[in-house]
């Protein structure tokens, strides 16, 4: 096995342990990793690898939501409705090599600052509007397919900012919004039918499932969740600048 395949395996591991313990897939990181230059990888391989392992990571923590009755469907299906096209879109839309490297440092870097803000404490006073929720959910459903993300790094961060429910239950939305559209966006892009390396892929699949269970269990009572996101804001800021130097 090549030492750069072993080097993706043991970060993927990491990545999937942190993000799954305070409740995201890690697509943010798999893209930052992946887009550095010197691992070679190219645009398709990029998106549909990030999108498998969010999917991995996160099918999880949407069920255990479920069951605690903390995914309020009621609430979310705005969200999806209007995400689940678009990622499809994304997904399916094609961008010039130089052009998707650009958005997708870009990306990064405005996820870095979401991630690095600290919602307020929660007073029980909460907006909720279906028209910003769809224009919300289908902006970010776009985003998510076009650059090979599940979303959940830019909805949750919003709709804390926003006031739009308990810090549970946008948890619980962003675990499912990652979900649904992580799938769409990967069939928006193998509709193209992209080449996948499925002995590049399948590792890294073991990869952060390993780590995503070990994380969803550990969770928020062993980690501090704010320090856990700045830091990694801290590395993904550093990783989409990188990008943005590379192809700039």
């Amino acid at each position: 096995m090549e030492s750069s395949l072993l080097i993706l395996i043991a970060t993927f591991f990491i990545i999937a342990l942190i993000y799954s313990s305070v409740g995201f897939g890690g697509g943010t990181s798999y893209l930052a990793v992946l887009g550095q230059s010197f691992f070679f990888v190219s645009q398709p391989q990029i998106k549909t690898t990030a999108l498998l392992c969010n999917i991995i990571v996160v099918i999880g923590g949407t069920y255990i939501f479920y069951k605690k009755g903390k995914l309020d469907l009621r609430k979310a299906w705005p969200f999806l409705v209007a995400s689940v096209p678009l990622a499809f879109i994304g997904g399916f839309w094609k961008l010039q090599d130089a052009v998707f490297f650009v958005v997708l440092g870009a990306s990064l870097i405005v996820a870095a600052i979401l991630l690095w803000i600290n919602p307020k404490e929660d007073n029980g006073t909460y907006v909720d509007s279906a028209a910003l929720n769809f224009g919300i959910g289908g902006g970010i459903g776009f985003l998510s397919g076009l650059v090979g993300i599940g979303g959940g790094i830019f909805l949750s961060p919003i709709l804390h900012l926003i006031r739009w429910d308990e810090a549970k239950k946008i948890s619980a939305l962003a675990s499912i919004f990652i979900l649904v559209n992580s799938i769409s966006g990967l069939a928006g892009q193998l509709s193209q039918k992209p080449e996948i390396d499925w002995s590049f892929v399948i590792p890294l699949l073991i990869a952060v499932l390993a780590g995503g269970q070990i994380g969803s269990r550990l969770g928020a009572n062993t980690f501090n969740p704010v320090h856990i996101k700045r830091i990694t804001a801290i590395l993904i800021v550093v990783a989409g600048i990188n990008i943005l130097r590379d192809h700039l």
